[in-house]
């Protein structure tokens, strides 16, 4: 069975119940997924009943919607999920791991940009108890790569105010540690066929002002002060400035996927 460790996500609670600070930001300015995922997601699901752990804001939720899913979200934050509420989305409070399904079951259950929030052990063992045989399972990240200068701005300023963050933001993103955990967490719940992994590449253009308004809705700034947090942005802005004001950010978006086994599989 895999173990766990201190400094994996799903411990630092605080950092994972931060993101509401700013609700409305979080919803304006965090990129959406792929419109291929979703297909994917909605044809690979037996049904269209959509639970949507860690649902936040309802970016997902609402893109799962418009696809012809019926979707209920859970989520941690009540300022998150008061707006997801507003913008159309049903919303249920609590962790995934002590939430009631209340005997409900679901086709899919999908975590956009939240599943490393979840204990990968529990959380994949509830997703197994509320699927129905043949439901999917599916954990997603967009993954951003910014230029070396834009990179190498944040990087510089959010260490000179904040030197003693237990994460290194000069370290470039990478997938793997997200899906290898959520991958291992899946196999020992025992519940589901080999997860499969999918991939897709994109990239958004981005002004000075579009950029600042989404930094401030990542981990890293959301529990920083008011001050250290403008010396980051100001910093950040004076990068972008030197590009022309605006540049291409490149995504991968990446999933794990797991289907539920039928009664009798092994």
């Amino acid at each position: 069975m895999p173990t766990t460790h201190e400094n994996e996500p799903h411990r630092h609670r605080r950092t994972a119940e931060s993101f509401g600070t700013d609700a409305e930001r979080y919803d304006r300015a965090r990129p959406r997924y792929p419109d291929a995922l979703i297909r994917r997601i909605t044809a690979t699901a037996p049904g269209p009943a959509v639970l949507d752990v860690g649902c936040g804001t309802g970016i997902a939720a609402r893109q799962l919607h418009a696809a012809g899913c019926e979707v209920l979200g859970v989520e941690p934050d009540e300022r998150m999920a008061d707006l997801a509420r507003r913008l159309g989305t049903e919303v249920e409070p609590g962790t995934f791991e002590d939430w009631d399904p209340a005997g409900r079951t679901f086709d899919a259950v999908v975590a956009g940009q939240a599943w490393h929030w979840v204990d990968p052990v529990a959380g994949a063992a509830k997703a197994a108890r509320v699927l129905r045989p043949g439901g999917v399972l599916a954990a997603f990240w967009n993954v951003h790569e910014p230029p070396p200068v834009v990179a190498d701005a944040f990087a510089d300023a959010f260490h000179r105010v904040a030197p003693d963050a237990p994460f290194d933001v000069r370290a470039k993103p990478s997938p793997a540690p997200l899906l290898d955990t959520a991958a291992d967490g899946i196999r020992a719940a025992h519940a589901f066929d080999d997860p499969e992994r999918w991939t897709y590449a994109w990239q958004w253009t981005y002004t000075r002002d579009a950029w600042l308004d989404q930094l401030p809705t990542q981990g890293a700034l959301t529990r920083l002060p008011a001050e250290a947090r403008s010396e980051v942005l100001e910093a950040v802005g004076a990068a972008v400035d030197t590009l022309g004001g605006s540049f291409d950010m490149r995504y991968t978006t990446v999933a794990l996927i797991a289907t539920a086994r039928t009664a009798g599989a092994s």
